[in-house]
């Protein structure tokens, strides 16, 4: 049995050897690669016989493909192989000049490689329609070419851009782009390469960079990046996993140590963003709209279920739209991100806690859900929406609640808004919504709209809310008409690490990195060094300068310092005048709906002197206008209070004797925390005097 296998084995292998002989005759190779032919797989052989055919059509020696069989063979891997190289043209086709005809006669490059060319840097060449995926966070400057990182075109010329790839977010690729070429010459283009190098790299870097180049390649320049948000954010335990991840086994390559000291790592190429072909269908079509401006600016809805892409298709339109527009404006809705908000696109290379910025007009909503408090919802969108100025295309992002209730309220949005056009997402693991066609929606009652077929005008106006939406005097002459809107459907097959079980997890890390991102604009610029928050000084607000409200549960007046005390406090403007009061503190009977400026920690409470000590970036000629202070169920990371450097004997706001047996006292109130499985518990200090050293 075991000559009769081995005779198997042989005839295989011979017999795959004789169709290749057989196919192609003058392929030879040598007896120590055909021996080693025989331990690959009968779809290694194919591959192999494939490439020496391609290899053979392009002119390239045989040894290479049999050096290729030996590491193949030897390393027992035939899927990391080189992969094939790509044909050269036939002599029937003319190369279009003599350049090309320099560089077709000459291997063309199958990786795209890096080179370290400093403490810090790296190059990168592109072969056009290649890409780089890597994770980690950098500096990209292209230095010839033209590239694109999540949907952003970065051309040569170009200032650099700090790229931010992380683990909470798929990981970022920078593709090599197709671009004109100039009618010159072979010395000329290579002179034109060397000029636009030689601020950038020394004389042996770009040496190297002409030996590997090729038409249409681009080169791209990779800096190690170090802001004062980064070295905050990863100054807490358990942080610094978000930037970059350590290979799991140690490596001595040269690309790894490269890329190393950039601070970045390769990653295949699955782990980047997949785009299916109806999303960039849907990309494709809404770009062409927004730069033709026939009908005016378009008005674009995203709505869907949860975790199906619709803040990823946000970002990476707006990167696009950013390429031919100057300015894009965004409305969030989700309740997820915590606040209501109308800002002007900027260029999201990464995720959201990576590029805050101050937006045009926001609200803080203090709570994850709307549940129980619709009617709030909408007065607030209504609110906002009248900051629109109508001058550039604007983005809506919806709430992925789409049953029941939030999809009736999905529908009050729509017609409240009046999108242009309406973006569906839709995937395997969503849960079932109907296609909001015109027909569909103005068919169906909303919670507080109804439909077309129960009015009187079937062209049915926004009259009700026209009051409410503050309009210019021109458009208030002209009101907003129901016209329909276009609806676009998206499918998207994404890999998924969120589950229903994890979903809130992931959501307060993410909560838990925009507050850390907002807290590190207290630090100064780079290159100084990171300064604790309670070595920080923060201003005293007296008692009867600000109102008070607790917006997600009711509280006693007598308790209402306790919750305000070590919380995180929106501080906001409302068109009340407080300055009437003596004492203090004053307390609103009821949630307003008022402009928010920015955010801060009540890190303590003078009893005596009748003073907030409130910790924020917020710059102090806006804080003067600030009068209402609202506190919601967004607290303040852990990571905040328990590492706190420098402090010696008991940390402030943090016990390790606590008793959730007290009435109040459990974290389930109010829906702020879950209940961790640690002993260190965080509390409020009945003493409002004691404040952080």
């Amino acid at each position: 049995m075991a000559d009769s296998g081995l005779l198997l084995k042989r005839g295989s292998c011979r017999s795959t050897w004789l169709r290749a002989r057989k196919a192609r005759p003058q392929l030879i190779l040598s007896r120590r690669p055909r021996r080693r032919l025989g331990t690959l797989r009968w779809c290694g052989r194919r591959r192999l016989r494939r490439r020496l055919l391609q290899a053979q059509a392009a002119g390239v020696d045989w040894r290479e493909g049999a050096r290729q069989v030996s590491r193949a063979a030897a390393a027992g891997r035939p899927k990391t192989a080189t992969p094939s190289p790509i044909p050269s043209p036939t002599p029937a086709s003319e190369p279009e000049s003599e350049f090309e005809s320099a560089s077709s006669c000459r291997r063309p490059l199958l990786i795209p490689p890096v080179r370290p060319v400093g403490p810090g840097r790296a190059l990168l060449l592109l072969p056009v329609e290649q890409g780089f995926t890597f994770s980690g966070i950098c500096r990209v400057t292209c230095l010839y070419g033209q590239v694109q990182v999540f949907g952003f075109t970065i051309s040569q010329g170009q200032p650099a851009r700090d790229v931010f790839s992380v683990y909470t977010h798929s990981c970022l690729s920078i593709h090599a782009l197709h671009y004109s070429l100039p009618e010159k010459s072979k010395k000329e283009l290579k002179r034109e390469a060397r000029n636009l190098l030689k601020s950038h790299l020394n004389l042996d870097d770009r040496r190297w960079s002409m030996q590997n180049f090729s038409l249409q390649c681009s080169i791209v320049l990779l800096e190690h990046l170090e802001t004062a948000s980064v070295n905050f954010i990863t100054s807490y335990p358990g942080s610094s996993y978000i930037f970059v991840q350590e290979s799991p086994t140690p490596q001595i390559k040269p690309e790894y140590l490269a890329l190393r000291s950039v601070g970045i790592r390769r990653e295949k190429k699955r782990k980047g963003l997949q785009l299916t072909e109806s999303t960039l269908s849907a990309l494709e079509e809404l770009v062409n709209v927004s730069c033709e401006e026939v009908d005016g600016c378009p008005v674009i809805l995203v709505c869907g279920s949860q975790d199906v892409g619709k803040s990823t298709f946000n970002r990476y339109l707006i990167n696009q739209l950013l390429n031919s527009l100057p300015c894009v404006d965004y409305l969030e809705c989700d309740l997820g991100q915590t606040v209501f908000l109308v800002e002007t696109g900027f260029r999201h290379v990464g995720p959201p806690f990576t590029h805050l910025r101050t937006p045009q007009k926001m609200v803080y909503y203090g709570k994850p859900s709307c549940k129980n408090n619709y009617e709030n919802y909408i007065d607030i969108i209504k609110y906002v929406f009248s900051a629109y100025k109508r001058e550039s295309p604007l983005i809506i992002n919806t709430m992925g609640w789409v049953s029941d209730q939030g999809l009736l309220l999905l529908i009050d949005l729509i017609r409240l808004l009046s999108p242009s056009h309406v973006v569906q997402f839709r995937c395997d693991h969503s849960k079932y919504m109907p296609d909001l066609t015109p027909q569909y929606v103005d068919d169906m009652d909303g919670l507080y709209t109804k439909s077309k077929t129960k009015m009187r005008n079937r062209r049915f106006r926004l009259a009700a809310f026209a009051d409410a939406l503050e309009f210019a005097d021109e458009e208030k002459e002209s009101p907003v008409e129901f016209t329909g809107h276009k609806l676009i459907g998206v499918y998207t097959d994404f890999t998924y690490r969120i589950t229903p079980r994890n979903r809130e997890s992931h959501n307060k890390i993410l909560r838990d990195l925009t507050i850390l991102s907002y807290l590190s604009q207290l630090q100064p610029p780079m290159p100084k060094p990171l300064s604790p928050l309670h070595s920080l000084t923060p201003y005293q607000v007296p008692f009867n300068a600000v109102a008070l409200r607790i917006t997600h549960s009711d509280v006693a007046p007598t308790h209402i310092l306790y919750a305000v005390n070590a919380s995180w406090v929106g501080l906001c403007k409302i068109q009340d005048d407080v300055r009437g009061y003596t004492n203090g503190p004053i307390l609103l009977a009821q949630t307003p709906i008022c402009d928010c400026l920015g955010f801060g920690i009540c890190r303590g409470i003078d009893m005596e002197k009748r003073l907030y000590h409130i910790l924020t970036p917020v710059p102090p000629e806006e804080l003067r206008t600030v009068n209402c202070l609202l506190v919601g169920a967004i607290a303040i990371p852990h990571c905040v209070l328990k590492c706190q450097r420098g402090i010696e004997g008991t940390v402030p706001y943090v016990t390790t004797d606590y008793n959730f047996k007290i009435p109040g006292a459990s974290e389930k109130i109010g829906a702020r925390e879950p209940e961790e499985a640690h002993k260190e518990k965080l509390y409020r200090r009945p003493k409002f005097c004691r404040k952080m050293k």
